[in-house]
C-alpha cells in the first residue's frame, strides 16, 4: 500500500520513497533493539568529537578528510561479521526513477481554473488538453533537493507559471514622478510589514542556489532601489522658474 503523502511527516516521505524503489522497511520491534542503536550512535558521536579535538581539527574540510580514516579504524575495532553474509544490494532497475523517488511529494487538488497553491505560491497550469482534463482532480507536486519543482499526474509533467503571493510590486519600469514615487515608497513600507515566512512544514532549502522561493521581494530582484520620500518642490522660490518669469515679463514689455 502506497503511504499517504502527508506534508507534515518526514517519515512518511521516507517510507514513500522506499516504496517507489521497492525497498522494505525492517522496523525494530523491541525496545532493546532501539536502545542498542541509540547507544551505538552516542558512542560513535562521542568518540568522533574526542578524536577531532585530539587532532586539532576545527574545520569542516579537515573533518571530511579525516572521516574515512576514522570509519576504518572504528569498524576494525568494533565491527562484527553479519550472521548472514549474503549481499542484499541490487542494481537499480530500468523502471525505477531514483531522481523521482528522492524528492518531496505532496498532493494538491487542481481547481476548475487549473490552479493550485504550494508553499504560498500560486501555480497556474498552462491550458493544455492534458491539463484541462484534470480540472478538479489531484496532482502531485514534486519538490526536488536541487530546487527544481514539477507538477505531475501519472508520470506526465504539466507546464505551469507562478505567482508568488509574498513578492512585492514590480517597480523597475516606473518613470520619475514626484507623486508616484512617494506612493510606491508607501506601498513598499506596507509590504515590508507583511509576514514573509514560508510554510513551517516545507523543506529547508539550505544550500540550494536556484529555486523559486528565495526572493521574497520581486522589486529588489529587478534592481529597484527604494528612494526616500521627497517633499513638494517650492516652485515660487525656484531660481530657474524665477528666471523664466523675468524673461517672460521682459518680452511682454518689449512687445508693448
Amino acid at each position: 500500500m502506497l503511504p499517504t503523502l502527508d506534508r507534515t511527516s518526514g517519515l512518511t516521505q521516507f517510507g514513500r520513497a522506499l516504496y517507489e524503489l521497492n525497498i522494505d522497511i525492517i522496523c525494530a520491534n523491541t525496545p532493546q533493539a532501539k536502545g542498542r542503536v541509540e547507544r551505538a550512535n552516542q558512542t560513535l558521536q562521542d568518540r568522533l568529537v574526542k578524536e577531532l579535538r585530539l587532532r586539532g581539527i576545527s574545520t569542516i574540510e579537515a573533518a571530511n578528510a579525516y572521516a574515512a580514516e576514522f570509519m576504518g579504524d572504528f569498524n576494525a575495532r568494533f565491527g562484527k561479521e553479519p550472521r548472514n553474509p549474503k549481499n542484499m544490494h541490487r542494481p537499480l532497475a530500468a523502471h525505477e526513477n531514483l531522481d523521482g523517488a528522492m524528492c518531496r511529494k505532496e498532493v494538491r487538488k487542481l481547481s476548475q481554473t487549473l490552479t493550485l497553491r504550494y508553499d504560498k505560491v500560486l501555480f497556474i497550469l498552462e491550458p493544455t488538453e492534458a491539463a484541462k482534463r484534470l480540472a478538479g482532480q489531484k496532482v502531485i507536486v514534486c519538490d526536488y533537493p536541487d530546487g527544481r519543482l514539477e507538477v505531475m499526474h501519472e508520470g506526465i509533467t504539466l507546464p505551469y507559471r507562478t505567482f508568488d503571493k509574498l513578492r512585492s510590486v514590480q517597480r523597475s519600469e516606473v518613470v520619475e514622478n514626484k507623486r508616484l514615487d512617494d506612493v510606491l515608497a508607501f506601498v513598499a513600507d506596507r509590504q515590508a510589514e507583511r509576514e514573509l515566512g514560508r510554510s513551517q512544514h516545507g523543506p529547508r532549502r539550505t544550500g540550494q542556489t536556484s529555486h523559486m522561493f528565495g526572493l521574497p521581494d520581486g522589486s529588489q530582484s529587478n534592481g529597484y532601489q527604494k528612494r526616500k520620500p521627497r517633499g513638494r518642490t517650492d516652485y515660487m522660490n525656484d531660481p530657474a522658474v524665477l528666471a523664466r518669469r523675468e524673461q517672460a515679463k521682459a518680452l511682454m514689455k518689449a512687445a508693448e
